[in-house]
């Protein structure tokens, strides 16, 4: 069973990837990773991650036992993306992750799980930069990780399945080597609430957020610098319960304040080392 159409719903499987010889050996410097980088720490936090989510009765798939030779394949919401109906391939932005996709589809395959549709050709399109305002409604951020092109061959797909998909632009920020998603600006923690970076949130996604009457929470600006917006990257496994990195005070008040409870990864070294975050380390496979 499988089906996503929501990024708060009860969170019941996930796929994962183990960081392999690829990550630990990874140069920094070619793959963009920041001096908290610490390759002896990384295996340690990602089996914490997991028993956080066994400890939320989330059942977890690996998507392969084997070492990939990509050093970002950890960070598995990216290369491929959930729908009620099936998934959908994409296509990663960032060169040195072309090639993810494949092991997402051959894990679709090996299990079943029907593939609806896949970015092609000039398209690029990385998860980190969609996700559902609600089951009708999907957003796309365009950047450097996710083009006009990608966007349009999503909005086809979906469009037989009546879901609107709403695009928006991303600004420039830290410029084109730097992981700035969408995600890094917004994320969902309650069925209609959301935090979020306002200052760098497209003028047109706040006005729909408005819209739709979802209650925005504010980061603290201090915590998102010193964490390269991954105090924005919250993983909800229910309405309102979330999982989210440790030494962010200010920010975790601010969601226990709106009514979010809260568990805490200690992952410095593997996530805002490597510019992703406990969302970003998941492929959610079925939410209900």
């Amino acid at each position: 069973m499988f089906g996503v159409s929501s990024m708060t719903a009860p969170l019941k499987k996930v796929g994962l990837i183990k960081p392999g010889i690829s990550l630990k050996e990874a140069d920094p410097l070619l793959w963009h990773y920041s001096s908290v980088f610490d390759p002896n720490k990384i295996e340690f936090i990602h089996k914490c991650f997991v028993d956080l989510l066994i400890k939320s009765n989330i059942e977890v798939f690996w998507m392969t036992e084997e070492d990939t030779g990509l050093a970002d394949s950890v960070f598995t919401y990216d290369p491929s993306f959930m729908t009620k109906f099936g998934a959908i391939i994409l296509s990663p932005g960032k060169k040195l992750r072309k090639g993810e996709q494949d092991v997402h589809r051959q894990f679709y395959e090996e299990n079943n799980i029907p593939v609806i549709g896949e970015i092609k050709d000039k398209g690029i399109a990385e998860g980190g930069d969609i996700f559902w305002l609600d089951e009708k409604t999907l957003i796309v951020g365009k950047g450097f990780r996710t083009n006009q092109n990608g966007v349009d061959q999503l909005a086809s797909m979906l469009k037989t399945f009546k879901i609107k998909v709403y695009s928006f632009d991303l600004p420039v920020f830290l410029g084109k080597d730097a992981c700035l998603h969408m995600m890094s600006l917004i994320s969902m923690v309650d069925t209609k609430k959301a935090i979020v970076h306002s200052p760098l949130l497209p003028v047109g996604l706040l006005n729909l957020l408005n819209e739709k009457k979802i209650d925005l929470i504010e980061a603290p600006l201090n915590e998102f610098n010193s964490s390269s917006g991954l105090s924005i990257n919250v993983l909800a496994t229910a309405p309102g319960e979330c999982i989210m990195l440790s030494g962010l005070p200010e920010t975790a008040k601010a969601l226990t304040s709106s009514g979010v409870n809260l568990k805490l990864l200690e992952g410095d070294a593997l996530c805002i080392g490597c510019e992703g975050g406990p969302t970003c380390l998941t492929r959610p496979l079925l939410r209900t």
